[in-house]
């Protein structure tokens, strides 16, 4: 198991214990935070398992591809850090990762 954090624009944390190889996404919805909707089940269609990743865990992750960014683009409140949560997928390295839900997606 991997924790992965997500924080609500308020401020609340949920901290979800993730099954390595799921994705975020998945990790979230199986916990219920708030936020993360993923009505596309992880087909990178929708944007509504929209984060912004912290810095830091940011430069770590590989870049999003064509597909990812292009639904960013319509995504609620994109910042350089956006990541749709269905493309990053669980493993030990990224234990403690942080992902911020914008606070219009809520």
């Amino acid at each position: 198991m991997t924790t992965i954090i997500f924080i609500e624009a308020s401020g609340k944390r949920h901290v979800v214990d993730s099954r390595d190889g799921q994705s975020l996404m998945e990790a979230a919805t199986g916990a219920l935070v708030p936020g993360i909707v993923g009505d596309c089940g992880g087909c990178c269609s929708c944007a509504t398992c929209h984060v912004q990743i912290d810095a830091d865990w940011y430069a770590r992750l590989s870049p999003p591809e064509e597909m990812e960014r292009d639904m960013l683009e319509g995504a609620v409140e994109p910042s350089a850090t956006s990541r749709l949560c269905c493309q990053i997928r669980v493993t030990p390295e990224l234990e403690g990762l942080v992902a911020r839900i914008p606070a219009g997606q809520l």
